[in-house]
């Protein structure tokens, strides 16, 4: 399998990751952040899934388009043949079921109609797909991840795949035996140009520097470092061990990710980082991955 666009945390994800463990969120944005979280574990995993498949398909993750003012995502699309496959990935765990066209979870609780998402998503492809004249077929499919979810009541007709299926439905896949050729690579191209790097409609919770615990973060269990020894970051919740400039330059990238504002200075990466307490040190990293702006107090780095 070509991936064409790999998958990686949103900016969304790693702002809300990083104030969660900086900070205090509000009750709702640690509900938001959980969403953010499982959704991108389940997409991981069905990651995992594709990676299986043949070197005749095409494969590109985490779409963001705009068509007649309106916003959608696409989780996955492979392309293979004439055909366009949509998938939309749901890591549901627990009990589900379905009267009419609503949605349950277990004690009556309803949820968004996963598949009307889906159909919704068809519906402004196949729209985008004929504004630009791509004649390529579509076919969806609303994929289940999660081992431990069930649904009942689920109608024969709907293009669900649910965990158990997914070993066939990858075998099914690889028996296309189309090659790829270059108007696959083209329609990727043009994907990718339509891509938006993030939607107008994300909101994130307000926050303020100084009310952010300062240290650098375990990036294996998103803990506080406790200590530095000989040149190495020691994490005592989970004995994980990296090198120090590895952190220092991951704290760094999280530092402009939250304040992009802000200029990156040996002062500015000393405060943030907290447990380590040699300017020297820092400089040293910072001199050695960026370019210096400048001279002396006044001096930066990008």
């Amino acid at each position: 399998m070509k991936n064409k666009k790999e998958r990686f945390e949103s900016n969304e994800l790693r702002i809300y990751q990083s104030l969660n463990a900086r900070s205090n969120l509000s009750d709702d944005d640690i509900v938001y952040f959980s969403y953010l979280k499982k959704g991108f574990e389940g997409e991981k995993k069905f990651d995992q899934w594709t990676s299986k498949l043949s070197d005749n398909w095409l494969f590109l993750n985490d779409l963001l388009f705009e068509c007649n003012k309106s916003e959608f995502q696409i989780d996955s699309i492979g392309i293979n043949g004439e055909t366009i496959y949509l998938f939309e990935v749901k890591n549901f765990e627990g009990d589900y079921y379905i009267e009419g066209d609503r949605w349950y979870k277990t004690q009556n609780t309803e949820i968004k109609n996963p598949y009307e998402q889906l159909k919704r998503t068809e519906s402004m492809l196949r729209k985008l797909l004929n504004d630009y004249k791509i004649h390529f077929k579509l076919k969806p499919h609303l994929v289940f991840v999660n081992p431990e979810f069930f649904l009942y009541n689920a109608p024969m007709n709907l293009p669900i795949i649910f965990p158990s299926q997914l070993n066939r439905l990858i075998n099914e896949l690889n028996m296309q035996y189309y090659k790829l050729n270059v108007n696959h690579f083209r329609l990727a191209e043009a994907f990718l140009s339509l891509h938006k790097t993030e939607s107008k409609y994300t909101q994130y919770p307000t926050y303020h520097y100084n009310e952010q615990s300062k240290g650098i973060i375990c990036v294996n269990c998103n803990t506080f470092i406790t200590e530095v020894k000989k040149g190495k970051l020691i994490c005592k919740a989970c004995n994980y061990v990296e090198n120090l400039p590895n952190g220092i330059l991951r704290s760094v990238e999280e530092l402009k990710l939250l304040y992009p504002d802000r200029k990156i200075t040996t002062n500015a990466v000393y405060d943030w980082c907290g447990i380590y307490k040699s300017k020297k040190g820092i400089c040293k990293v910072l001199r050695e991955n960026f370019n210096m702006n400048g001279y002396g107090k006044y001096s930066y780095f990008t």
